[in-house]
């Protein structure tokens, strides 16, 4: 795995966790807190799409959001668990590594 794949699984891991951010900003500093967590996993996003699609950028970055948001949910904050939706996870996970699979690594965007 490369430097850019990194940046992308840390954008989405830095997505999830304004995701859960927005649900208890209640003060100024939770919001700044917020908007600089944004900021940093879209920094780390213009970073990977230098050398990976964008498509596949993009698809990963919210996959990843996606799955760690409905996961910590359910383990952290009581949210509703329920087998579709582990089984609807597991199709995200599938699909994203589908697409790190098939992405070819290369050091410009667009090479084969």
């Amino acid at each position: 795995m490369n430097r850019n794949w990194i940046f992308i699984i840390l954008a989405g891991i830095v997505e999830v966790l304004w995701a859960i951010g927005l649900k208890y900003s209640n003060s100024l500093i939770g919001w700044i807190g917020v908007g600089l967590l944004i900021c940093l996993s879209f920094f780390l996003l213009s970073q990977a799409i230098k050398k990976v699609p964008v498509a596949t950028v993009y698809t990963v970055f919210t996959g990843i959001g996606t799955v760690g948001t409905v996961i910590i949910g359910m383990i952290c904050f009581n949210e509703t668990f329920s087998w579709n939706k582990i089984f609807f996870i597991m199709i995200l996970l599938v699909g994203i590594l589908g697409l790190k699979i098939v992405t070819p690594d290369s050091d410009k965007k667009g090479e084969v």
